[in-house]
């Protein structure tokens, strides 16, 4: 199932480790683990932050996307399904329509 991914990143330890030039290394460790189809780094509500969007095959897999934020970066991770227009058009809404009118 895709899955958008958002991750917010508070500015400790992410200071602390672009100072000490660790910050770059963690990051490519991470995202050489995780594979993301596409990463981005955004800005939200002022903060560093980023949006990934992932493949999660079963629910037990989301902690090995959010834990390395959470342990390196003490970040906020939030996760949302994400449906391509081909998920859509197989989602069976015009019966759901006849049904639920």
């Amino acid at each position: 199932m895709k899955m958008l991914m958002n991750v917010r990143f508070p500015h400790e330890p992410f200071n602390t480790l672009v100072r000490e030039g660790k910050v770059g290394g963690i990051i490519r460790r991470i995202l050489n683990d995780l594979r993301p189809e596409s990463f981005y780094f955004v800005e939200q509500r002022g903060a560093r932050a980023a949006v990934a969007i992932i493949d999660v095959v079963e629910s037990s897999r989301i902690p090995s996307f959010a834990e390395p934020f959470f342990l390196k970066f003490n970040a906020d991770c939030k996760f949302r399904i994400a449906m391509s227009p081909e998920d859509l058009a197989n989602a069976g809404l015009d019966e759901l329509g006849k049904i639920w009118s």
